[in-house]
């Protein structure tokens, strides 16, 4: 029997020593009570926000190493100064018109690429449709999509998750990521020499809480 106990506190020490490199209040924060209602990793964006262009390429990759079966999200919010509500929230609506193109990589370089790099503005769904022919986007699949109920309501659940985690003081700026609508990543946290393993083993003991 004792030798039973032993083979099983064995094979429990990675699990433990796993759940031990991660704090409720340090490597990250409880924000809610109710979680989503499928896996998910939220990352909350503008395309207004230098630090998000930044952090694009790394989030490509926590996305690429996220278990089968859990969805990544990006949330384009519409509080930053640099822009109107309203365009922000048709920024909004291109995010979901990219992924529905099956594009949404490209499209979305392509927009950081226009108000960041080249400094652009953004003053009418005019100048979107013509970010998304240029890059390869078919014009009448944009107007069509921009307008669709599938769309709309899609763009509409982003301003949701916005209000919601903005009340519960979670959403104070971009990027923010959050898993499971229940836990918010705090990167400063996190160990700076091994971040990005840090990182993805956070979120997958994140998600198995």
């Amino acid at each position: 029997m004792r030798k039973i106990v032993s083979l099983f506190v064995f094979l429990m020490m990675p699990l433990m020593a796993c759940s031990a490199d991660y704090t409720e209040g340090k490597q990250y924060t409880k924000v809610s009570d109710k979680a989503s209602s499928k896996p998910e990793v939220r990352e909350f964006f503008s395309f207004y926000c230098p630090h998000c262009l930044r952090f694009e390429p790394f989030m490509e990759q926590v996305k690429k190493n996220l278990p089968e079966g859990v969805k990544f999200e990006l949330n384009h919010v519409d509080f930053l100064r640099a822009a109107s509500p309203q365009i922000q929230q048709m920024l909004s609506k291109s995010i979901v018109v990219a992924d529905q193109l099956g594009m949404q990589k490209k499209l979305t370089g392509a927009i950081f690429n226009y108000i960041q790099v080249q400094r652009a503005a953004i003053t009418s769904e005019k100048d979107l449709r013509n970010i998304f022919v240029l890059n390869g986007a078919d014009g009448e699949k944009f107007d069509k999509l921009m307008k669709s109920f599938s769309v709309n309501s899609k763009a509409k659940q982003m301003k949701k998750h916005q209000d919601y985690f903005a009340k519960k003081g979670a959403l104070t700026g971009v990027p923010t990521v959050i898993v499971n609508g229940m836990y918010r990543i705090n990167n400063q946290e996190l160990d700076r020499n091994n971040f990005e393993q840090d990182y993805n083993k956070l979120i997958k003991h994140l998600l198995s809480l």
